[in-house]
């Protein structure tokens, strides 16, 4: 989950699965569109990945739809700049919450999103949404799982918030800043 490189100007796609668009335009061509959808796909639930938008980050930022969906849900395929494999399907909600994060702006209320990440996320600081390396960052590795993000406040409280939790188990990632969201492990 951590982000490769800031894009706050694509229209359509929003952070996390922005984050990992951005290395695909790192490395373009690096694999068959039907690599990407297949890649995208196993991101969520195949009932979900099999009706959702798949979309691929090409160079200087564009987004590039490989299949139009009709479920609500975008999903990005992994991303080959990172160390591991991080394909990502979010609702409309959290492309909301992604796109505000990339912009470094808050995030709309009112407006509770779900991430699946059943491939797992490239590991990332637990503390700060934009750190570029795990030097004094409570780094932390995550499994598959998935994510609520733009929940109320209350919500995250039920949740443990320490800097380096327990990862097989829900914690909030980001506590205390407009992006906090729960992670929730699903092996």
């Amino acid at each position: 989950m951590h982000p490769v490189a800031p894009i706050a100007r694509l229209a359509l796609a929003a952070g996390l699965l922005l984050a990992a668009g951005a290395a695909q335009a790192a490395h373009p061509k690096t694999s068959s569109d039907a690599q990407m959808i297949a890649s995208a796909m196993r991101a969520a639930p195949a009932a979900v990945g099999r009706h959702a938008t798949i979309m691929a980050m090409e160079e200087g930022g564009k987004m590039r739809t490989l299949r139009q969906g009709d479920n609500g849900f975008t999903c990005i395929p992994d991303n080959p700049g990172t160390p591991g494999p991080d394909p990502m399907c979010a609702d409309k909600g959290a492309m909301g919450w992604m796109q505000a994060y990339l912009g470094h702006t808050t995030p709309p209320t009112g407006q509770v999103g779900l991430v699946y990440m059943l491939e797992g996320g490239t590991d990332a600081s637990n503390t700060d949404p934009y750190a570029a390396g795990p030097k004094n960052n409570h780094w932390i590795k995550t499994g598959p799982h998935v994510m609520v993000v733009g929940a109320d406040t209350a919500f995250y409280g039920a949740y443990p918030h320490e800097a380096d939790p327990d990862t097989g188990a829900p914690y909030v990632m980001w506590s205390g800043t407009p992006y906090q969201h729960l992670m929730a492990p699903v092996r």
